[in-house]
């Protein structure tokens, strides 16, 4: 005799755990607390024995009945049923959407620098993780991806969701490859996704309007730090990132010479990755006479950290390249000017001034041209051209600006 779903339903608990008996060997089992646990009774190697199939209502009537066919099925093909049931179970957590992430991130890491890498694991861990981390591939549908993707658009980071959706279906790709995925949910939701806002980062045009932002960036209270890394990032023209990281040991030898000169590693460069283990990659950054003073009084404030732009809570680590745009936003550039705005600005200023010079410029910008041989010829020349131009630039931009000895002052704590 059968069971059916409205006796289970109406099965009261008892002094002692009692059973509903199926057909076929399965029965559930019914403990004084009210748990009721599906299970099918069996004999292998001459030994009676009963194979756990779940609990009631998470497995239903149904599942309980397929689970004891397979099992079955196991049995006459000579399987032990209890031992096949635990290599599903590990199959299954094998097959989780982290576990399989774990696997392609550790396939493609060697093809990346650390930092990119540990960006990769972090967002994963954060955003993707705790969604649907802990779910077999062959049970994420489209929907669990979208929701996930849209958590992250609402605080804002739209570029981030994107980004987070690409490596979603790398990874589901990579399983596809490996026989554990059938198809990949995240390929359907890139239309769904809100559109990256692209176009050029925000930045002021003309030599007023760059004096004006350092003149009333400056004059704010904030941390001297926050301010030097705002004024050198004017300077140099180096990408923000690069700044903020930037340690004492690579900055230092810097201030020797005549001539001194930045040389940046192309390990921390925007490159690809197989440019940035190349020496002859390293970008050099001409130092202007400002450039250096700043770089003295700099080290004056902050020698004790192994970074020259330590965080203000936590020395022994770099600051956030956030810091200098809030720094901006609270002068009233939201929008208006951003740090990596600085870039386009010299551009923008020095090219109408010299047309002619537009190698030179793209070569203090750090712009690989694609051409292979005028990337070399490019690398190769300048050099003075470019020190000559930035001193220009140095002079021009903090022509009646405050002086370093105000921006270093310590603030009030």
């Amino acid at each position: 005799m059968s069971l059916t779903d409205m006796e289970i339903r109406r099965a009261k608990p008892r002094d002692k755990t009692f059973k509903l008996t199926d057909s076929g060997g399965l029965y559930l089992a019914i403990s004084p607390t009210g748990g009721r646990q599906w299970r099918w009774k069996f004999r292998h190697g001459g030994q009676e024995r009963a194979l756990s199939l779940g609990a009631y209502p998470q497995v239903g009537l149904a599942e309980a009945r397929r689970q004891r066919d397979i099992a079955r099925d196991h049995l006459k093909a000579g399987k032990d049923p209890s031992l096949e049931k635990k290599r599903q179970v590990e199959r299954r957590l094998n097959s989780t959407f982290e576990h399989i992430a774990g696997e392609w991130f550790e396939s493609r890491k060697a093809g990346w620098v650390p930092k990119h890498a540990s960006d990769v694991r972090k967002s994963l861990e954060r955003d993707i993780f705790p969604e649907f981390g802990q779910i077999a591939m062959t049970d994420i549908r489209p929907r669990d991806v979208l929701e996930a993707l849209r958590r992250v658009e609402v605080r804002g980071a739209v570029e981030t969701a994107h980004r987070l959706r690409q490596r979603i279906e790398e990874i589901f790709a990579y399983a596809m490859g490996m026989g554990l995925a059938e198809d990949n949910p995240a390929v359907v939701v890139a239309r769904a996704l809100r559109p990256v806002r692209k176009g050029r980062q925000p930045a002021v045009v003309t030599l007023d309007e760059a004096r004006g932002v350092l003149r009333d960036a400056e004059a704010l209270p904030g941390h001297p730090t926050t301010k030097l890394a705002l004024r050198l990032l004017a300077l140099t023209t180096v990408r923000p990132g690069t700044i903020i990281s930037t340690p004492w040991d690579e900055l230092l030898p810097t201030l020797e010479g005549d001539q001194p000169v930045w040389r940046i590693p192309a390990a921390r460069m925007k490159l690809k990755v197989q440019y940035k283990l190349d020496d002859s990659r390293d970008h050099l950054v001409p130092l202007s006479r400002q450039a250096v003073d700043l770089i003295r009084a700099l080290h004056a404030l902050n020698h004790r950290s192994p970074f020259a732009f330590p965080n203000v809570r936590f020395h022994h680590r770099h600051m956030s390249e956030n810091a200098i745009g809030y720094l901006l936003n609270r002068a009233g550039f939201h929008q208006r000017h951003v740090p990596h705005g600085w870039r386009a600005t010299f551009s923008t200023i020095m090219n109408e001034r010299y047309p002619g010079d537009r190698h030179v410029i793209e070569a203090i910008l750090a712009h690989v041209p694609e051409n292979k041989v005028a990337a070399a010829y490019n690398r190769a020349l300048y050099l003075d051209r470019r020190r000559e131009l930035l001193q220009e630039w140095a002079d021009m931009l903090l022509e009646g600006q405050a002086g370093l000895a105000d921006i270093v002052k310590l603030p009030r704590r």
